[in-house]
Formats: C-alpha cells, sequence, structure tokens
C-alpha cells in the first residue's frame, strides 16, 4: 500500500523541490517512490501540481479520492485539489494567495481565504492552515515557503518520513548558504502543524 502526496500550487513556488526532496528521503528510508510528471506550466505564474507515491506502486498518478495528504502552496489549488481527496485527506494550505494567472486574465474575484478554509473543512476532516509565506520570511527568505510547507507535512503522524532524514536531504539538496534559513522554515512550519 502506497502513501499517496499531492503537491499543488503555483509555478515558481518551490513545488518540484519539495518533491525532489520527499522522494530522494523515501529511497534513503529504502522506501519506493514513483513520482509523477509535472501537469501545469512550471514558468512562474502557471499552475503546477506533483504526485508522489511512496511504498509499493507502480504508477506514480493518484487516482481521484485517494490521497493521503495534500500540499496546497496556494488556496485556491487547495480546491482545484479536492477531487484528490476523501474524508480521510489530510490538507495543509499555505493561506497566502498567489493569483494564477488564469485568475489574473479573467475578470474573476479571488475568493476569501476563510470561505476556501471552510469548504476544505466540509470535505475532509483534518486541515492544517499556515502563512507559510509569512514563515518563511520570518526565518529569512521569502523562497523558503516551501521548506515551511513540508515541515508542516512532517507534523503529520501518517506522514512516513524521517524528520531528520528530511533534514539531511534538504542539506543534499538546497544551496549551502540558504540551509540555515530552510531548516528555521521547516522547523516553524512543523510547530505550526503540530
Amino acid at each position: 500500500m502506497a502513501y499517496n502526496i499531492y503537491i499543488c500550487g503555483i509555478g515558481g513556488q518551490g513545488i518540484i523541490k519539495t518533491s525532489i526532496v520527499i522522494g530522494e528521503t523515501a529511497l534513503k528510508e529504502d522506501m519506493n517512490v514513483v513520482m509523477s510528471e509535472i501537469h501545469g506550466m512550471s514558468q512562474r505564474g502557471g499552475v503546477v501540481s506533483t504526485e508522489l507515491k511512496i511504498g509499493e506502486d507502480k504508477s506514480p498518478i493518484i487516482q481521484k479520492g485517494t490521497s493521503d495528504l495534500v500540499l496546497a502552496f496556494e488556496p485556491v489549488e487547495a480546491l482545484r485539489a479536492l477531487e484528490k481527496t476523501n474524508k480521510n485527506t489530510i490538507v495543509i494550505v499555505n493561506t497566502s494567495p498567489v493569483l494564477p494567472s488564469t485568475i489574473n486574465q479573467q475578470d474573476i474575484d479571488y475568493p476569501e481565504v476563510g470561505d476556501i478554509l471552510k469548504e476544505l473543512s466540509n470535505k475532509v476532516e483534518e486541515v492544517y492552515s499556515m502563512d507559510a509565506n509569512q514563515i518563511a520570511v520570518n526565518a529569512g527568505h521569502p523562497l523558503s515557503m516551501n521548506m515551511a510547507m513540508l515541515g508542516g507535512a512532517a507534523a503529520v503522524s501518517s506522514f512516513p518520513l524521517d524528520v531528520n532524514k528530511i533534514i539531511d536531504t534538504m542539506k543534499e539538496n538546497l544551496p549551502p548558504k540558504s540551509i540555515e534559513i530552510n531548516i528555521k522554515a521547516f522547523e516553524d512550519g512543523y510547530n505550526s502543524c503540530k
């Protein structure tokens, strides 16, 4: 049985790097891992998602209603991810909106974040919300937001990876000068969901 992780947001938020850290950590722990190709436009402003399965599974695609964890780096993208969830799915959502280019190009109002959180709570039993952008700024750099989100994931009791091994993988995959900031963001994200 695999642990299914769906990660979504906007291009430029570090979704791919987060997926790589998760995948490489799973491999270090001798777990099988498969990852989807990136869906969407990875340039800044486009919608991006990745799908990872940790455990015994051959296909990286997460079927509707089978996600164990959704990491939504952007609130509206959490709503779009609902088709991947079931009532037992855990959703961790960054409450800082980034207007996707699809909304910017149309005359559409961005929904209130409180309404988004309410809708998520109507569909799944566990929703953790954090202002990961502010956590990142407080840690020392806005680009560490993805590691704050990963910290939130690591705080979930069902998350299959060891915190210390995740940090080791971060050290191997992130620029040396950013390690301290990214670890602080990871720890603060972890504490916000613990």
